[in-house]
């Protein structure tokens, strides 16, 4: 976010951290951004004095804008993006955000495209998140388990990933579904579950279910 902004115009003062004095954190500067683990939040707002002209805003996607609590500007602006690194870029990105305008702001001079996502509805927001990227993650490190007991490298199944989610993109979960499961061919399923190791099976089997419920609603 830092990058992302100073590469948009914005003047961006060093960051603090741990151990450093955050009382004045508020003071002379329009945004101040709190990068913290969800579970930091409230305790790092309730150390800033609060400052009439400064908007304080989390980043976090799973939390409404409560845990800023003393502040009287207050804003969450939650980049979905997957970050790795500190090298990951967010400009252009999709962005949760909520509260004060400048939020919004932000997110135009970044070139993202913002959605706004109520207090109520953050968790379910941020678990659908979870489920897009993280879940997927453990999906393929499942790919490459399974792939692996054929003699197979995980590569050769990266570009089907990327095409099914493609298909998705084009046509819609429902309409991109392909498979045994579209064709109702559980025989080829049962062979798959003989075939796999049992600490598999439940991964499998959800996966399965997750594909009955795009035919049958």
């Amino acid at each position: 976010m830092t990058r992302a902004l100073a590469d948009a115009g914005w003047s961006v003062a060093p960051a603090l951290g741990r151990g450093d004095d955050l009382r004045s954190a508020a003071a002379d500067v329009d945004l101040l951004l709190l990068t913290v683990p969800d579970a930091a939040i409230e305790r790092v707002a309730a150390q800033v004095a609060p400052v009439d002209g400064c908007v304080v805003a989390h980043c976090a996607g799973s939390l409404g804008l409560d845990v800023l609590g003393p502040h009287p500007r207050r804003a969450a602006i939650h980049p979905l993006v997957a970050i790795p690194t500190p090298e990951t870029v967010v400009r252009g990105a999709w962005f949760a955000v909520a509260g004060d305008q400048l939020a919004r702001e932000v997110v135009a001079e970044l070139r993202g495209r913002p959605v706004e996502v109520a207090d109520e509805d953050r968790a379910a927001y941020h678990a659908a998140a979870c489920i897009a990227s993280n879940h997927l993650v453990g999906l393929l490190g499942q790919v490459e388990r399974v792939a692996a007991s054929a003699g197979v490298p995980l590569d050769a199944f990266l570009a089907l990933a990327r095409q099914s989610i493609d298909n998705v993109s084009t046509h819609g979960p429902r309409n991109a579904l392909t498979g045994p499961v579209r064709r109702g061919d559980r025989v080829t399923i049962e062979r798959h579950r003989a075939a796999i190791d049992p600490d598999e099976l439940a991964a499998y089997d959800a996966g399965v279910a997750l594909c009955e419920r795009l035919i049958v609603p």
